[in-house]
């Protein structure tokens, strides 16, 4: 019998199996942020331990840093002092921080793939349930807890369980205005959120070869809300054109020996997965979410289902009805950002939607690049001018309003269209309301004020 690409990439790094349900995995990076990190750092100072690999540790600021004037002290208390423990470990340990102010600062899954430091076959973990998001470049990654981050700190390895297997095959051609994000939202519609849980999703077909490496991000990403361990897709010619010369790489004839050997990390043909799925692109319009769980997905242009026992405490904390449209629902916040889409592509999309026109003067929109190097592409290739001539202000690297964790909060009761990859009650402030959505479908929002059908502005 064949393997899967996870099994390869797994029994390459499996110290030992301790019985059936654990096994000792060794971890090639481990991402740590200002969240997660202070309490697994106070596990090691309790029991006099000190990081084992700090090299293969990556710091950096993204959950609670302002989004404006970065340059200024920060002003909520507990978001300061977060920050700042997580300087003064990263120094006591040795480990390298990307802090506020420099060039490589950003959101800690944004920042991996774009330094080359995310790279095929590789075991990567961080304490945030998003770095499924690394698992686009053929590696297999997954947010761990904080103990477990003290575990990996300590040891440079991991017990764990090793999940089942999972492959989700999409083929086809999306069609004009349907963007990953729509993709990985349908899908999550169809599972729900519990649809893939205790597995590792392999993402195939012609679709998802089809996609770019961002939106391979995108939809690795989101693997978690649908209760999957992690996502992945086999590296590729767009893996390898994505990383070349990026500064983390090998270079020159270790560059084409590593590209080799990864060429070679894939699913057999005959591999057997614990479960598969078939799904055609062409069926996939422009999605976006009702309620208050992910996989509350409906097309754009579809009415709300109905009232149940199962949806109507979600319907009513978003103060929607059963039947009605979600077109023309007035919205009062946009955000684009997020480690979903906060990247130069999906920033590129929205500016598509935007050159030429104003925001609506009944919505505020909070754009937010994903790191300093986003930041300056956009700034290159004009797109913070685009965003400025409708009225936009594009804001500074972070998670921003994705969570409630820092200055962004959306206030109570208003309606956020967001980019972001969770619409639970209160994540994005206490009281707000989320719907989740592509960056095309948020910047049409951006300037009409309501939910859009984005394909209206797409020539």
């Amino acid at each position: 019998m064949g393997r899967t690409l996870f099994d390869k990439i797994w029994d390459r790094h499996l110290i030992k199996s301790l019985d059936r349900s654990a096994d000792v995995l060794y971890i090639d990076k481990h991402f740590i942020h200002e969240v997660t990190s202070p309490q697994a750092f106070s596990q090691l100072n309790d029991n006099g331990l000190k990081v084992f690999r700090p090299e293969s540790t990556i710091a950096t600021v993204d959950h609670n840093i302002p989004t404006l004037n970065q340059h200024l002290p920060i002003k909520e208390a507990l978001s300061r002092k977060q920050v700042n423990t997580l300087i003064e470990n990263c120094n006591e340990h040795n480990i390298n921080l990307y802090g506020i102010g420099h060039p490589n600062q950003g959101i800690v899954h944004v920042i991996g793939p774009e330094l080359g430091i995310t790279q095929p076959g590789m075991t990567i973990v961080c304490g945030d349930s998003h770095t499924s998001t690394h698992g686009a470049f053929g590696n297999i990654a997954f947010g761990i807890g904080t103990s477990q981050v003290a575990q990996v700190l300590a040891t440079q390895a991991l017990i764990i369980s090793r999940p089942k297997t999972m492959r989700i095959a999409i083929n086809g051609v999306l069609k004009k205005g349907v963007s990953a994000k729509d993709l990985i939202l349908y899908v999550i519609a169809r599972l729900g959120t519990g649809g893939c849980t205790g597995h590792f999703v392999e993402y195939a077909g012609s679709a998802v070869e089809s996609m770019s490496m961002e939106e391979r991000m995108t939809v690795c990403n989101m693997s978690i809300e649908m209760g999957a361990r992690g996502g992945i897709v086999a590296a590729d010619q767009k893996t390898f054109e994505y990383l070349k010369g990026r500064e983390f790489v090998p270079k020159g004839d270790d560059w084409k020996k590593k590209c080799h050997e990864w060429s070679m990390l894939k699913s057999d043909q005959n591999a057997n997965f614990d479960k598969e799925l078939l799904l055609d692109a062409g069926e996939i319009s422009p999605m976006i979410t009702y309620g208050t769980s992910p996989d509350t997905g409906i097309a754009i242009d579809q009415v709300i289902p109905e009232k149940t026992e199962r949806n109507e405490k979600s319907l009513t904390y978003m103060g929607f009805e059963g039947g009605e449209p979600m077109v023309n629902k007035n919205i009062d916040y946009v955000f684009i950002g997020s480690c979903t889409n906060s990247r130069i592509e999906d920033l590129r999309a929205a500016a598509r939607i935007i050159k030429g026109r104003k925001k609506s003067n009944s919505v505020e929109v909070w754009i937010v690049p994903g790191s300093q190097k986003v930041l300056k592409q956009a700034h290159q290739e004009g797109l913070i001018e685009v965003f400025a001539q409708a009225g936009i202000r594009m804001r500074e690297p972070g998670c921003s309003a994705c969570l409630a964790m820092n200055e962004d909060k959306i206030p109570k009761g208003s309606l956020c269209i967001s980019t972001s990859n969770r619409n639970f009650e209160g994540r994005q402030g206490e009281g707000a309301r989320t719907i989740l959505a592509s960056p095309l479908s948020a910047a049409a929002a951006a300037i009409t004020g309501k939910v859009s059908d984005p394909r209206q502005f797409i020539n």
